[in-house]
């Protein structure tokens, strides 16, 4: 009987030629990563330890990107922490304010996560990195702690869902954030529990690299332990001049064993929005519109990229921000934030009335750079809707890709693109 490529990744770095699912491993991993709130408590975990250095002080990486630039004096001090610890480790990649991005878009963009690696992360969203057919799960600081100290960790083995994805082409306005909200919507927010969701399909070749670290991303949000893809040529172009170290590609044998396999045609997916306060709650966007908004957030871990941005900037081009909306727009990092700025594109969200906001997740978790009020309502790009997670318990998040975000900030309410064309 065959592996997945999860289970060959896994069993790769166990050191076995083999591995089930449900098994317990014990696994090298290539990269550990931690932010300003994961990072302090597994800094104070790690002192405990008794070690007195990093297990590769190449491998462990430090991005302050929450609640930075610090909004208060309690986010100065975790930074601080972070700041502290990668100076005593002479750490080789702690990225601060104004060289850094939100990690998850940053860290694929610097070539320091690759295809065939096992990467933890103590952030829920570190499965976006199976984009790249890399594993990649969320861990907790404690785990992470021990990782950074030997340099591995334990798993359950997960089993896989593989979700084949056919058509020819994409309904217009559809993008890979509408895909993963349909399957999401599909299959519930606990429809992946403990599951490794692997992406198959003619229909890959629709899908960028960055959309697929977007799909990858919400993996988590159907509880899956990781998201994963193929890797192509498309994948090895991304990584081409980028990749910090050599890497090893892995991929499902034929014969390989799935808990469930589902057949998609994306030709049939239209724009979608989740409605509050889960992202299973996806509808098409003609179901919701009309519905009023407050405030929208173009940016975050899913969608900061520039193909976002661009997909922003086409519809917002010429338009203007519906009085009494703030449209929020954070590219994902340094390097996304200077490639808009020469494609022009900050002057369109400029023009256009929008606010253009460095590198951060602030919004995304209500941390800062846009919370909402009681009663208010915001359509948003990030990854969760759930009962205030952008600020006050009785607002309301919902969720989109940036064409049906940008299209309802012109609006002032919730539309389908072609609507403001």
């Amino acid at each position: 009987m065959g592996m997945t490529m999860t289970e060959k990744i896994l069993a790769y770095h166990a050191g076995k030629e083999l591995v089930e699912p449900g098994e317990l491993i014990s696994c090298k991993v290539d990269a550990v990563l931690a932010n300003d709130i994961t990072g302090p408590v597994a800094i104070s975990e790690f002192k405990k330890i008794g070690v007195d250095s990093v297990f590769d002080r190449d491998r462990v990486y430090l991005v302050p990107d929450h609640f930075t630039p610090n909004k208060d004096i309690k986010s100065a001090e975790q930074a601080k922490i972070l700041r502290d610890f990668a100076k005593e480790q002479n750490l080789t990649y702690y990225f601060e304010v104004g060289k850094m991005g939100i990690e998850h878009v940053l860290l694929p963009e610097e070539g320091l996560v690759l295809p065939g690696e096992v990467i933890i992360g103590a952030d829920s969203h570190t499965c976006t990195y199976g984009g790249l057919g890399a594993f990649a799960t969320g861990v907790g600081s404690t785990d992470l702690a021990a990782a950074m100290a030997l340099g591995e960790t334990w798993f359950k083995v997960p089993e896989s869902i593989k979700f084949y994805l056919y058509g020819e082409k994409l309904l217009p306005y559809v993008s890979a954030k509408d895909i993963i909200l349909f399957i999401i919507g599909q299959i519930g927010v606990d429809g992946a529990l403990y599951k490794a969701m692997e992406f198959a399909g003619s229909a890959l070749k629709l899908i960028s690299v960055e959309g697929r670290l977007t799909m990858a991303n919400m993996a988590i949000e159907a509880g899956a332990k990781n998201g994963i893809f193929p890797v192509d040529e498309l994948t090895l172009e991304y990584v081409k001049g980028r990749a910090k170290r050599e890497f090893k590609v892995f991929a499902s044998d034929p014969d390989a064993r799935y808990e469930a396999v589902y057949e998609i045609n994306v030709e049939e997916i239209e724009p979608q929005v989740a409605l509050p306060h889960l992202p299973e709650n996806a509808v098409p966007v003609k179901e919701v519109s009309g519905k009023d908004i407050d405030q929208v957030v173009i940016g975050s871990c899913t969608n900061g990229r520039i193909e976002d941005l661009r997909v922003a900037a086409a519809i917002l081009k010429g338009k203007k921000v519906k009085d009494y909306v703030r449209c929020i727009i954070i590219p994902g990092s340094q390097s996304v934030y200077r490639q808009a700025l020469k494609e022009g594109l900050i002057d369109i969200f400029l023009e256009a009335g929008a606010a253009v906001s460095t590198p951060t997740c602030g919004p995304c978790l209500g941390g800062h750079m846009g919370i909402l009020a009681k009663g208010e309502r915001a359509v948003a790009t990030t990854n969760r809707n759930f009962v205030g997670r952008m600020g006050h318990v009785e607002s309301e998040v919902y969720l989109a890709g940036p064409a049906v975000a940008a299209a309802s900030a012109i609006a002032g309410k919730i539309v389908h693109p072609e609507e403001v064309r």
